[in-house]
């Protein structure tokens, strides 16, 4: 996904991270603020994988469903 389109729709796609990765807190996606990397960071935190891993299940995950 465009990285601008990404930041543009935070707080639509919010809902759609916390789904998929449940195991983020509030306060984890709202340090996020639409951010790519630090998401990447935080789903690296909380399950374990390497941060490549947790890009490309951002990169691979379906936004706009």
């Amino acid at each position: 996904m465009n990285k601008d389109i990404f930041e543009g729709n935070w707080k639509q796609f919010k809902g759609k991270a916390k789904k998929n990765w449940g195991k983020l807190t509030d306060d984890d996606l709202d340090v996020v603020e639409g951010n790519s990397d630090i998401l990447a960071g935080k789903i690296q935190e909380r399950y374990g994988i390497t941060k490549d891993e947790a890009k490309k299940q951002i990169d691979e995950y379906k936004w706009n469903d």
